[in-house]
């Protein structure tokens, strides 16, 4: 499905994402972890097309990264992207508005399982609430491939239960999920695959169900293992 070769994203000096290259597959939820400044939001914003790379090519089913695969790809970013007086219904319609694939059907349904109103104002939203509405007005496209930056930052557990259910449900074998979090252990029942970035280097990417079985050891563990001593 998704192709990152060799992919390069300098920032003067600094190198944000170094030689990654690795292989997205339909069918499957990824989890790509990392510390603060391991390239895990540079590297979705280029397979986006947000950012370009310095160096490398991504391909999105053998084709260079462009209008057409943006149709494809849905992007949930970590920065706040909705205006303050708009309503929850009002998201909707402005995402309806931009993209085709885009399901206000799909869209009224999510929110009712996550419990939030559509007549709601964003400016009223608590952080578990603007959570739950980025992450629905994502998922509400029919998208191939899905990226999702952080959805579990900052709320609480009832909020993350929310949408732990959500990016399950929305888990397909014609699809793949992608998601960043600091939270590795709310990862682990989510994620079939990990992928360890540091420093802007891909560390390796590994079957969960493998790890656990040949080496004895979960996603939480291996991330204690490969940041511990970068981390204390």
């Amino acid at each position: 499905m998704l192709e990152s070769k060799d992919l390069v994203k300098n920032y003067g000096s600094k190198s944000a994402v170094n030689h990654v290259s690795l292989t997205l597959q339909p069918g499957h939820i990824y989890a790509i972890l990392g510390p603060n400044g391991s390239g895990k939001t540079t590297w979705m914003k280029m397979v986006t097309g947000l950012v370009r790379p310095t160096s490398g090519t991504i391909l999105f089913e053998g084709s260079p990264i462009g209008i057409d695969s943006r149709r494809h790809i849905a992007y949930m970013s970590t920065e706040p992207y909705f205006y303050t007086f708009m309503s929850i219904h009002d998201v909707g319609q402005y995402y309806a508005d931009f993209f085709e694939d885009f399901s206000m059907t799909r869209y009224a349904d999510l929110m009712q399982q996550m419990d939030l109103d559509l007549k709601l104002k964003v400016k009223t939203l608590s952080s578990g609430m603007m959570a739950k509405l980025k992450v629905g007005v994502t998922l509400a496209r029919d998208a191939r491939l899905y990226l999702l930056d952080e959805p579990f930052n900052g709320i609480d557990l009832l909020a993350r239960d929310a949408i732990r259910k959500t990016i399950l449900e929305a888990a397909q074998p014609e699809k793949a999920l992608l998601l960043s979090s600091h939270l590795v252990e709310e990862m682990e029942s989510i994620a079939d695959t990990a992928i360890f970035l540091s420093e802007g280097k891909l560390i390796e990417m590994r079957d969960l169900e493998e790890m656990r079985t040949q080496d004895g050891i979960s996603m939480t563990e291996r991330y204690r293992e490969i940041y511990g001593k970068t981390e204390d």
